[in-house]
C-alpha cells in the first residue's frame, strides 16, 4: 500500500475525529495495520511481529487555521457602515477646529451621514458642563469653526443627499473623479459657495437651483457628459473662471456674454461649430481656449475683448482670420491644424505685443512683409505649410530667437540654412535686406524691390499716421500735425511729424484742453520744465525720431519740444522700446519721462550700447524686464542690483566675460539669457540667485561646471549650455532633480554621446545617474 496514499486517508480520519496516529501500536513499522498483530497482543504476547523495528516516533501534528467567516473580497459594495467609519473622531475634531475636512480617496460610495451634522453641536458638547470643557479646552465650543472647506474627491460617489443644505457655510466644495450622475436641488442653498469642481464625473445637467449662488467665482464641469450649458449660466455674475471643455457642447448660449467678471473660459474639445456674438462683451477675458472644435471663424469684432492675453484655436476648421483690431494685449496665439490659407496684414499691426504666433499645419501660401511690426514677436512656428518665400523684413525683429519653417517649399534659400536654425536663416534675410538697395541703386532709390523693402521697413518705424498698434485713431493728440520738413528726415526720407516750436507758438509744453491733459497725465510738468533747457541729444541719437516719430531737433533758438505721440505711446504700452538704430547712448531724460509714465519693459535691443544707460537707474523700481541684447556691451555697472522688480534680463549676443558680484542680490530675477558672449565660466555671482528657473548660457567658451554652485539654484529648471567648450560632465549632475530641460549640444565632451544627447534631458540625466560611483 502506498505511504502517502494512507498517510492522506489517516489526514482525512482525523479531521472526523479520529484518535489515530502514525505512532500508535496498532501500526507496524510499515504503516498498516496487522489483524495477526491484534490477536497475538489479545493472548498476552509480547510482541505483534517479527520484524525488528525501532521505537515508534512521534508526528508532530501542527495546528490548524480556523476559518474566517468575516472575511470580505477586495473588490466588494461599500456598505453604509463602512463609509460612516471613514469619517474618525480624531478627523471629526480636527475639521471642527480647521473648518477644512479632506475626505479625498477614501473609497467612499455614500457621503457619512454625520458630516452633514458637523456644524451642529454633538452630544458630547452638550453634555458636557464647564469644568469638562475646561479641562479639554480644545474641543470646546468657542473654538470650534463652521465648515469652510470640503474635499470629497476621488472616490465613488454617484449622488448627494439632499442634507448638503446644512452646510450652508461652505466656501470651497470639491468633488472631481467622482461618478456622480446628478446634483440635489438643495444645492443652490450653499450661498457663501465661491469654488466648486465637479470635473470627471459624469454629469448631463446642473440643476437651476446652482445657478442662483450670489457668489460663485470658479465653476470646473470638464469631463463630464454636457451637451449643451444652460442658458441660466449667464446669471451667475460673480464667475471669473469657467471650465467646461472635454465635454460634447454643440454650442453656447446666447446669454454667455453676460459673465462681464470672467477672466478664463475653457472650452476645448468639445463640438463647438459658431462662437455667440455676445462672447465680445467679456471685456476682460484674459485667456480663451476653444481648441479641438469644430469652429469655422471667429467674430469680426474680436478686437473688444481687450484684456485677451492667450488665445488658443488649434485643431479647429478656421480658414479666415479677424484682424484683431483693439486686441493689443494679446501676447499668445496658437493656431495651428486649421484651414488658414493667409495673414491678415492689419493683424500684423494690431499685435504689438504678440510674443508667440503658432500656425503650422495650415494652408498658407506667403507671409506679409508687414510681419515685421510684429515687434515683440519671440516664437514664430510656420511650418508644414505652403510658404515658397520668406520675407527679408523678418531679419527686424529683434526678438525673434525662434523661427520654425520646417515643411515648407522654400526655393530662395538652401536646406542645409534652413537646418542650421533660426539665427542663421536670420542672418541671410537680414544680408539680403542689406543687399537690394545696393543692387537697385542704393537706398535712396525708391523703385523696384529695394522701395518695397524700404517702404516696408518705413512701416516698421511709424510711417504716416500709423503707430505700432495700426492707424492712427482721430482723437490721437496731434494727430494732425504737419509733416517735419527738417533736412534730417528730408535727408533720409522719414516721416516724423515733429512738433512746432513751442517758442514760435507762444506756448510751452501746457495741455490745450482736457483730452490733452488726460494725454499728458503726469509728464506735463516734467516736459514743461525740459523744454525751457536746450537738450544737447547726441547726432547718434535720432533712433527715437525714425522709430517712434517723438525725437525732436533743435531750431535757431536752441528750442526743444517732447513729441506728443511719445508720451500716448509710453503711457498706452507701458514700454520704452528702441531698436535697430544704432544708439551709442541715451539721454537721461528719455528715462525721466518714461518713469513719469510707469514704464516697466525697457527694450533696446540691435543697437551699439557700450554699456547700460546711466539714466536706466530712474527707472531701477519699476523695471521688470529689460533686453539688451545684440549690442557691444561689454561692462555692467553695479548699480543692476539696485533693480528690485526685474524679472527677465536678455544680456544676449554681447561682448561680456564677466559680471559685477553686486548682480547676485537680484532676489527677483527668475530668467536670465548671457548667449552668445565671452565668458569661461558661469559667473559665480549667478549661484546666489535663489529665483533664478531658466539660465540661457549657450554659445560662449564655458569650460568647466560647477555642480555645488548649481545645486545652490533650487528652482533651477532650464540649464542651456549649448555650444560651450566643456569637456567633461560630471555625473552628479544628474542628481539635480529640479532641472527638467538641459541643452549639452555642440561641446567636446566624449560622454554623454550624441544620441543620448538628441533623446532630451531625461535620458540624459538617467545616463549620468548610472555613472555615479559607489
Amino acid at each position: 500500500m502506498n505511504f502517502n496514499n494512507y498517510t492522506n486517508a489517516l489526514d482525512a480520519l482525523e479531521t472526523f475525529g479520529g484518535g489515530y496516529e502514525l505512532g500508535h501500536s496498532y501500526f507496524t513499522h510499515y504503516g498498516c495495520p496487522s489483524d495477526d498483530m491484534s490477536e497475538e497482543k489479545g493472548r498476552g504476547s509480547a510482541s505483534g511481529s517479527r520484524i525488528p523495528r525501532s521505537s515508534p516516533r512521534q508526528r508532530p501534528i501542527p495546528p490548524r487555521p480556523r476559518p474566517n467567516c468575516s472575511f470580505q473580497p477586495v473588490f466588494h459594495e461599500r456598505s453604509a457602515r463602512e463609509d460612516d467609519a471613514v469619517l474618525t473622531q480624531q478627523l471629526w475634531k480636527l475639521a471642527r477646529r480647521s473648518g477644512t475636512l479632506n475626505l479625498s480617496n477614501k473609497g467612499l460610495s455614500r457621503v457619512p451621514e454625520r458630516l452633514y451634522d458637523i456644524n451642529q453641536a454633538d452630544e458630547d458638547s452638550k453634555a458636557a458642563n464647564l469644568e469638562q470643557l475646561r479641562i479639554k479646552e480644545e474641543d470646546a465650543w468657542w473654538n470650534q469653526v463652521p465648515l469652510i472647506n470640503l474635499d470629497l474627491s476621488s472616490n465613488t460617489l454617484s449622488r448627494l443627499s439632499p442634507k448638503i443644505e446644512n452646510l450652508m457655510t461652505l466656501t470651497v466644495l470639491t468633488l472631481h473623479d467622482n461618478a456622480l450622475v446628478e446634483l440635489p436641488r438643495q444645492i443652490g442653498k450653499l450661498e457663501k459657495l465661491t469654488r466648486l469642481n465637479l470635473s470627471h464625473n459624469k454629469l448631463s445637467q446642473l440643476p437651476s437651483e446652482l445657478f442662483t449662488l450670489p457668489v460663485l467665482n470658479h465653476l470646473n464641469i470638464s469631463y463630464n457628459e454636457f451637451n449643451e450649458l444652460s442658458p441660466d449660466v449667464s446669471d451667475l455674475h460673480m464667475l471669473d473662471f469657467l471650465d467646461a471643455s472635454h465635454n460634447n457642447l454643440q454650442s453656447l448660449p446666447g446669454g454667455i456674454g453676460f459673465l462681464v467678471r470672467i477672466t478664463k473660459l475653457l472650452l476645448s474639445y468639445n463640438h463647438i461649430k459658431e462662437l455667440p456674438p455676445d462672447i465680445v462683451n467679456m471685456r476682460i477675458l484674459e485667456k480663451l481656449d476653444l481648441m479641438q472644435n469644430d469652429l469655422i471663424n471667429l467674430p469680426d469684432d474680436m478686437g473688444l475683448i481687450r484684456k485677451l492675453k492667450c488665445l488658443y484655436i488649434q485643431h479647429n476648421d478656421i480658414k479666415e482670420l479677424p484682424e484683431f483690431e483693439g486686441n493689443e494685449a494679446l501676447t499668445e496665439m496658437h493656431a495651428s491644424n486649421n484651414y488658414i490659407t493667409s495673414i491678415p496684414k492689419g493683424l500684423c499691426s494690431n499685435l504689438p505685443h504678440l510674443k508667440l504666433l503658432d500656425l503650422r499645419d495650415n494652408q498658407i501660401t506667403e507671409l506679409p512683409d508687414e510681419i515685421c511690426l510684429l515687434r515683440n514677436l519671440h516664437r514664430l512656428d510656420i511650418s508644414n505649410n505652403s510658404i515658397s518665400v520668406l520675407p527679408v523684413t523678418l531679419s527686424s525683429l529683434a526678438h525673434l530667437v525662434n523661427l520654425q519653417v520646417e515643411g515648407n517649399l522654400i526655393k530662395t534659400i538652401r536646406r542645409d540654412i534652413i537646418q542650421c536654425g533660426t539665427t542663421r536663416i536670420l542672418k541671410v534675410l537680414h544680408d539680403r535686406a542689406q543687399a537690394q538697395p545696393r543692387e537697385k541703386g542704393g537706398a535712396d532709390d525708391g523703385s523696384g524691390s529695394g522701395g518695397s523693402l524700404t517702404e516696408s521697413m518705413d512701416a516698421l518705424r511709424l510711417g504716416g499716421c500709423q503707430t505700432n498698434d495700426g492707424p492712427m485713431p482721430e482723437n490721437f493728440p496731434d494727430s494732425s500735425q504737419p509733416h517735419c520738413q527738417c533736412q534730417h528726415c528730408m535727408q533720409h526720407n522719414r516721416f516724423c511729424v515733429a512738433y512746432p516750436n513751442p517758442q514760435i507758438q507762444g506756448q510751452q509744453y501746457a495741455p490745450e484742453n482736457y483730452q490733452q491733459e488726460h494725454y499728458y497725465g503726469h509728464s506735463a510738468h516734467y516736459l514743461q520744465q525740459q523744454q525751457q533747457q536746450p537738450m544737447p541729444y547726441p547726432n547718434r541719437f535720432n533712433g527715437f525720431a525714425s522709430m517712434y516719430q517723438q525725437q525732436l531737433y533743435s531750431n535757431s533758438s536752441n528750442s526743444y519740444a517732447v513729441q506728443k505721440r511719445w508720451v500716448y505711446k509710453l503711457r498706452h504700452t507701458h514700454t520704452l522700446a528702441v531698436n535697430l538704430e544704432e544708439l551709442t547712448n541715451v539721454p537721461d531724460q528719455v528715462f525721466e519721462i518714461a518713469r513719469a509714465e510707469n514704464v516697466n519693459v525697457v527694450d533696446f535691443a540691435r543697437n551699439k550700447l557700450g554699456t547700460l544707460p546711466n539714466g536706466l537707474q530712474y527707472m531701477r523700481d519699476l523695471v521688470t524686464e529689460l533686453v539688451l541684447s545684440h549690442n557691444l556691451i561689454s561692462f555692467v555697472p553695479p548699480f543692476i542690483s539696485q533693480f528690485t522688480r526685474i524679472t527677465f534680463l536678455n544680456l544676449s549676443n554681447n561682448l561680456l566675460k564677466e559680471l559685477p558680484k553686486e548682480f547676485g542680490v537680484l532676489n527677483t530675477l527668475r530668467e536670465l539669457n548671457i548667449a552668445n558672449n565671452r565668458f569661461e565660466c558661469i559667473p559665480s555671482c549667478l549661484y546666489e540667485l535663489q529665483r533664478l528657473e531658466v539660465l540661457v548660457a549657450s554659445d560662449n567658451h564655458i569650460k568647466v561646471l560647477n555642480i555645488s554652485g548649481l545645486k545652490a539654484m533650487s528652482r533651477l529648471a532650464t540649464l542651456d549650455l549649448r555650444n560651450n567648450d566643456i569637456e567633461f560632465i560630471p555625473p552628479i549632475l544628474g542628481n539635480l532633480t529640479n532641472i527638467t530641460h538641459l541643452e549639452l549640444i555642440g561641446n567636446p565632451f566624449r560622454q554623454p554621446r550624441h544620441q543620448i544627447l538628441i533623446k532630451g534631458t531625461e535620458s540624459i540625466m538617467s545616463y549620468l545617474r548610472d555613472r555615479i560611483p559607489i
